[in-house]
């Protein structure tokens, strides 16, 4: 099961980010895929070492992220306009850059990444990928509860245009959350690829709904202003055993995503309520 949460926990991070700021980002599905796919060519046809191609592979999904950024914070795109064109452009690449075909077979390196290690009376765990999950979410919980950028991001999610009064420079801050969140689906794909010695361009299809509906049931409200790590960890989890538990029952991937945006909805109503029930009382 952490393996098959691997992914949606670390893009969830980088995604509770942008969710605060009062963005969304719905490209990181597509920037696992053609990340994803940028590992497989270097290291298969080009022959580049594991080392370079991760780190080649962060900067590339990080810069994707920037892109993101750069065209809300300077342009004033809606995220959810720009987050969806990069979207396609990021999946278009990837079907393009293969032709549609997978690419099979990652260096023994790599794939250790995803590899089980025996320990004792415990037995054969993913502990590099424990490891590396572990690592994201202290980075992510500490960066956003103890940093001056954590505090901005939640200045900005919660009033804009006081945050922009108060001097807080919203460019940087808006590019700052969506290159995080772009650094984490660099991860994600490292993890993803790792773990299916493969990539191919369907890869992470619709994993930006597993990451919203986990942040969401973590308390994180899609206005902005209000979230915390520990809850979209609480989501995260959440998420991953009904998936579990649906994949058991041999549900159909069909009527898993109805379930999943079921819960989506379910949680924004109830995130809805709250509010207007505390501003209510006030």
């Amino acid at each position: 099961m952490v393996q098959q949460i691997s992914t949606n926990f670390v893009i969830a991070i980088g995604m509770t980010f942008v969710i605060i700021s009062g963005g969304i980002d719905l490209s990181v599905g597509s920037n696992i895929a053609v990340t994803g796919l940028l590992m497989a060519i270097m290291m298969k046809n080009w022959g580049v070492g594991v080392l370079p191609t991760l780190i080649v592979s962060l900067i590339f999904a990080g810069l994707i992220g920037l892109i993101n950024g750069a065209l809300i914070a300077f342009l004033n795109l809606p995220p959810f306009i720009a987050t969806l064109g990069m979207m396609s452009i990021a999946r278009g690449a990837a079907y393009t850059i293969t032709g549609g075909a997978p690419i099979y077979t990652m260096p023994s390196g790599f794939t250790a990444i995803s590899s089980r290690v025996p320990i004792p009376i415990i037995g054969d765990v993913p502990l590099y990928t424990i490891l590396i999950m572990a690592a994201v979410f202290v980075l992510g919980w500490y960066c956003l509860r103890y940093t001056r950028v954590g505090r901005f991001t939640y200045a900005i999610g919660g009033n804009e245009n006081c945050a922009k009064l108060s001097g807080i420079n919203l460019s940087k801050i808006k590019c700052f959350v969506y290159v995080i969140s772009g650094l984490c689906c660099g991860v994600a794909a490292i993890l993803l690829t790792s773990r299916l010695d493969s990539a191919v361009p369907t890869n992470a299809d619709g994993q930006e709904m597993d990451a919203i509906a986990a942040v969401v049931i973590g308390g994180t409200s899609m206005k902005g202003g209000e979230g915390s790590m520990v809850g979209t960890l609480i989501g995260i989890f959440i998420i991953g055993v009904i998936a579990n538990g649906l994949n058991l029952l041999g549900v159909a991937q069909g009527p898993q995503r109805m379930v999943k945006g079921l819960i989506i909805v379910v949680a924004v109503i109830i995130d809805v309520l709250r509010r207007r029930a505390a501003e209510s009382a006030r």
